[in-house]
């Protein structure tokens, strides 16, 4: 059975790369990825938060998935966008769905900001960019300095990671947790 992997984004200020390369990583792993932002309307990209990249058509809206259909949930930096998931409805909803019954969730950069609003980083260790490491600690993270860190405190795993320069071992970490219960067929 071939796992599903939800992306989840707002329509602007999404950090390129940590869209774009997980994104095409999952995909050429032969996993089923859809990417769900705040609206049906082309994501505005930015490289370094400041400077405008590609924009993307997303696959849907996060209104309208069902976290139950998917295995694991990505949540891409991007200040604008980690601020306005924390305040989306739909992807606190999400985000708390996957938590709440041990789904798997990987968050990079500013992406961990959005667990916040979620109620859902007490306790757990986590990496991210270092600017919202106050903020994490505030809400009762276990903040720590690495490029890629899992935890599965509480019950459910989060893969975090700091910024760009991470996204190999992000990407990596994200298909080995996703292969971790997948059948062997010869």
């Amino acid at each position: 059975m071939v796992k599903k992997v939800l992306f989840i984004t707002s329509n602007v200020g999404i950090e390129h790369d940590e869209l774009v390369q997980p994104l095409d990583f999952l995909q050429s792993h032969g996993f089923v990825v859809i990417h769900a932002a705040e609206k049906n309307e082309d994501v505005q990209t930015m490289e370094g938060d400041s400077k405008p990249s590609a924009q993307y058509t997303p696959d849907t809206t996060m209104h309208e998935v069902s976290a139950e259909d998917y295995d694991l949930l990505v949540i891409p930096g991007g200040t604008v966008n980690a601020d306005k998931l924390r305040i989306n409805e739909d992807a606190q909803r999400i985000i708390q769905y996957f938590a709440d019954n041990q789904k798997p969730i990987a968050a990079i950069c500013h992406g961990p900001w959005a667990l916040i609003d979620a109620g859902r980083v007490k306790d757990k260790h986590l990496t991210s960019y270092k600017s919202i490491k106050l903020d994490l600690q505030n809400a009762g993270a276990k903040w720590v300095d690495e490029e890629v860190h899992r935890c599965n405190t509480n019950g459910w795993v989060l893969i975090t990671s700091r910024n760009p320069d991470d996204l190999p071992a992000f990407n990596t970490a994200i298909v080995e947790e996703l292969e971790v219960d997948m059948d062997i067929i010869p």
